[in-house]
């Protein structure tokens, strides 16, 4: 009975993950197809359409865009998560738990809401849609994936380890930066790396606040409504999902070694 229990559960999760991902398999697929059309049969391998992805100029200024915006975004919800992560795990105080609930509340609130509310909030401010402005909203949508990350890398962190640094005359500031930092170093590298591809492949918010500076996800939105520039998109979308998949694949890595080295 457990045995058959066992293989209905395997045969489900595969189907699941086939039904899944098979969609997204396609869009390598195609990318080397020779003809505009994107149906079976593939007309030839070719690839001119990966060629032609460096002649596009505001292609490039799109990525440079994504790019300024990511690394930002990354460094700042990594760094506000990093000290979130910390009072959340190490102390006990009134509210605590209604602020890291209102910290969480973004992966539960529909991007289209947050997105136009930020769009009115910032013009009222007097800011127009700029890099600045989705910067701004794409912290917001990042800081719940990192404090998550950085709580699990202070969780098993142990704490006699600062209080024999204190015992040595060490600062508060000093057994931080040479002893907590080192330690938990591999959660703030997978921090950095699951929050700029957050926001790298983040497009709602993009659409709504980057004016005339679109990112990445924004061009690419723009250029499907033209069927002869969808050959051109699949390849840029496949060299995207290739890059998403190794930049997750590493967060991994830093965030099992860093439940490693605290544990």
């Amino acid at each position: 009975m457990t045995r058959l229990r066992f293989d209905g559960l395997a045969l489900y999760a595969l189907l699941y993950l086939v039904f899944l991902y098979l969609p997204v398999l396609f869009l390598p697929l195609f990318s080397f197809n020779d003809g505009t059309i994107v149906a079976f049969p593939l007309k030839g391998f070719t690839l001119k359409w990966y060629g032609q992805l460096g002649e596009a100029d505001t292609l490039i200024q799109a990525l440079f865009n994504s790019l300024i915006v990511g690394g930002v975004t990354a460094v700042v919800a990594t760094g506000m998560g990093l000290f979130a992560a910390r009072a959340y795990v190490r102390y006990s105080f009134k509210g605590r738990e209604l602020s890291e609930g209102l910290v969480m509340l973004p992966l539960v609130i529909p991007g289209i809401i947050v997105a136009s509310s930020m769009l009115i909030l910032f013009i009222s401010m007097g800011l127009q849609p700029s890099l600045a402005t989705v910067i701004l909203g794409h912290v917001f949508v990042a800081l719940p994936f990192a404090v998550s990350i950085m709580k699990s890398a202070f969780d098993e962190f142990d704490q006699s380890l600062e209080e024999a640094a204190y015992d040595l005359g060490e600062t508060v500031i000093g057994t931080f930066r040479r002893v907590t930092l080192p330690i938990v170093s591999p959660g703030i590298i997978s921090s950095l790396l699951v929050t700029f591809t957050v926001s790298f492949d983040e497009f709602v918010l993009a659409f709504f606040l980057s004016g005339n500076q679109p990112t990445l996800p924004v061009y690419i939105w723009s250029q499907i409504r033209f069927p002869a520039k969808l050959p051109n998109t699949l390849a840029l979308g496949s060299l995207l999902l290739l890059a998403s998949v190794a930049l997750l694949l590493t967060a991994e890595y830093f965030r099992r070694r860093s439940v490693r080295r605290t544990a």
